[in-house]
């Protein structure tokens, strides 16, 4: 399949309240599917927000607590519905984006890669280990968390596999929110991909979170955005454009060199 509809659900977070943030969001999703959503995505952390000193007692094993909740709301509103929490594993807790199908089915698990130094994540997350992809009719999709906008090779390995949307979740705050919107659009466009982007709103201590939730299309081109309020935005995607732009005069993704990115010396 080529098109779909996908609901990007800006919303606040309570901190450490899992049942109040479920609640909330169930409301958000319900509201998607109501507007004809195919794909409806929620914030980073958006079960607990960057309560991470408590961390190991708010986390779920993958398809239980808040996890579980998002594939119960897949199945009941007929709708796919992802976004990231805090997961139990054997290693450690993980910061965990989890994507589910209309039938409740997991379609994809990506473990945030690239934990962010400010704010310790290193002391109580572990880091995920592979790039990955959601397996879902439309193709593969793209899974990334946050600070991972800032790695393009990341996106590069997602694109080249195939996928043609790119999805991000964040609690990105607002004093660098230039960053968020020139980072979206260059990876849209050095990976001829659609861009489809959740961000959080409101605070945390002196924190404060610059929503912005945006859809980018495969040229660059910003196609929707919020502002900084609790807001639902639906946006209509017609995914054979992205084939169309790599099969056209030139494509970065068709002419990768990867044989020749090292370093001059470096033995092959």
């Amino acid at each position: 399949m080529d098109t779909l509809r996908v609901a990007l659900l800006q919303m606040d977070i309570a901190l450490g309240d899992p049942a109040a943030n479920l609640q909330t969001a169930e409301a958000w999703v319900a509201q998607a599917a109501r507007q004809g959503a195919d794909l409806a995505l929620l914030p980073e952390l958006w079960a607990t927000g960057y309560d991470l000193a408590r961390a190991a007692a708010l986390a779920d094993p993958l398809d239980a607590g808040a996890f579980a909740a998002l594939a119960r709301w897949a199945r009941s509103y007929g709708l796919a519905v992802g976004g990231s929490h805090l997961e139990r594993t054997p290693r450690g807790v993980a910061n965990t984006f989890a994507l589910y199908g209309p039938d409740g089915a997991r379609w994809g698990v990506y473990r945030k890669i690239h934990l962010f130094g400010p704010m310790a994540e290193g002391r109580y997350l572990i880091p995920g280990e592979a790039v990955t992809l959601a397996n879902t009719p439309w193709g593969p999709l793209g899974l990334a968390v946050c600070y991972d906008l800032r790695f393009p090779e990341l996106f590069r390995l997602q694109a080249a596999a195939g996928a043609r949307l790119l999805l991000l979740v964040a609690e990105w705050p607002q004093q660098r929110m230039d960053h968020w919107h020139i980072l979206l659009r260059a990876r849209a466009v050095e990976n001829q991909a659609f861009v489809a982007a959740v961000n959080r709103v409101g605070h945390e201590g002196d924190t404060v979170f610059g929503g912005g939730s945006s859809v980018v299309s495969p040229h660059g081109k910003l196609l929707a955005r919020l502002a900084r309020e609790p807001d639902l935005l639906l946006v209509s995607l017609d995914l054979s454009q992205a084939d169309a732009l790599r099969q056209g005069l030139f494509s970065p993704l068709r002419d990768r060199w990867p044989q020749a990115y090292r370093l001059a010396g470096d033995k092959p």
